[in-house]
C-alpha cells in the first residue's frame, strides 16, 4: 500500500496529502491477535489515525490532554468512559472527552477513526 503523504509542503515542511478519494477502511487490514494502526495525518493541532483491532483486544483505560472523536468503520466495539460502558458500532461515533479516563474492548473485529483534536491553553 502506498504511504498516505506523497510529497513535502516546501512553505511548512510538513507531508502535504495530494488529493485522492480513499476508502478509510482499506487503509488497515486486521491481523489475528493483534491491533493495527495507520496514522493519515500528524499536524500541531492534532492527528487523524485508522485503526484495525482483532476481536478481544482492546486498549487499557487511560486519559488524553485533548478531545478524541471515534468514528467506527467496521464491527463493533465496547468503549467505557469514566466507567460508563458504551457499545458504539459500524456507522456509530462517540466523543471522548479531555481527561475523562476511557479504554476500549473489540466485541467483535472492528475498525475505527480516531481523531484528536489539541487546543490551545
Amino acid at each position: 500500500m502506498a504511504e498516505i503523504f506523497d510529497s513535502v509542503d516546501k512553505a511548512t515542511q510538513q507531508p502535504k496529502q495530494e488529493p485522492e478519494i480513499k476508502s478509510m477502511a482499506e487503509l488497515v487490514d486486521y491481523q489475528e491477535g493483534s491491533v493495527v494502526s495507520k496514522q493519515i495525518i500528524k499536524r500541531g493541532a492534532g492527528t487523524v489515525t485508522i485503526f484495525a483491532f482483532d476481536k478481544g483486544e482492546g486498549l487499557s483505560e487511560h486519559t488524553a490532554p485533548f478531545d478524541a472523536l471515534v468514528q467506527v468503520l467496521d464491527g463493533e466495539v465496547r468503549i467505557k468512559i469514566s466507567g460508563k460502558p458504551y457499545d458504539v458500532k459500524a456507522g456509530e461515533m462517540i466523543i471522548l472527552p479531555v481527561d475523562e479516563p476511557h479504554s476500549l474492548k473489540a466485541l467483535t473485529r472492528f475498525k475505527m477513526l480516531l481523531t484528536m483534536i489539541r487546543s490551545k491553553k
